[in-house]
């Protein structure tokens, strides 16, 4: 039983956001603190800042090694989470729609995210990361598969 992985270009789009906050961030609290507090204490923030954004860049790692999705034959599992590990079980049958989303960076990349909707209002499965097209064609197949197996909807 092999989970499917994200693009490694989902962790490109993850190092991009996180350079982007942290270029903006670490400066400001820098800065901020020099003037309202001195050089010292300036130091001391920009170290701790930098810290912080050093741990959340092996926090965005792990996530990003969490994801994973498999298809079997009467359902989908997504596994994902790092402090939290969660597996969702979708069955095909219970799929009412599916949405394929991208953001800007992701568009920028070529990346998708397919989106599982079911009556169940807790259901949050998605499974990010995907190319463009192998996103089309597992929502394709979903698709597919949902209405073969539709549970009496």
């Amino acid at each position: 039983m092999e989970f499917c992985r994200p693009s490694p270009r989902l962790w490109t789009a993850r190092l991009i956001v996180w350079s982007a906050a942290s270029a903006v961030t670490l400066p400001v609290a820098i800065v901020l603190s020099w003037l309202l507090a001195g050089p010292y204490v300036a130091a001391g923030v920009g170290l701790a800042c930098g810290l912080l954004a050093l741990s959340w860049l092996a926090m965005l790692h792990r996530r990003y090694r969490s994801w994973g999705y498999l298809e079997r034959e009467d359902d989908l599992l997504i596994r994902r989470g790092v402090m939290v590990r969660r597996l969702s079980v979708v069955p095909y049958g219970r799929m009412q729609f599916l949405d394929v989303t991208a953001g800007p960076v992701d568009r920028w990349l070529g990346l998708a995210t397919v989106q599982l909707h079911t009556a169940a209002a807790a259901t949050d499965a998605q499974i990010p990361g995907l190319t463009s097209k192998d996103a089309q064609e597992l929502r394709d197949r979903l698709a597919t598969l949902g209405e073969a197996r539709a549970a009496g909807l």
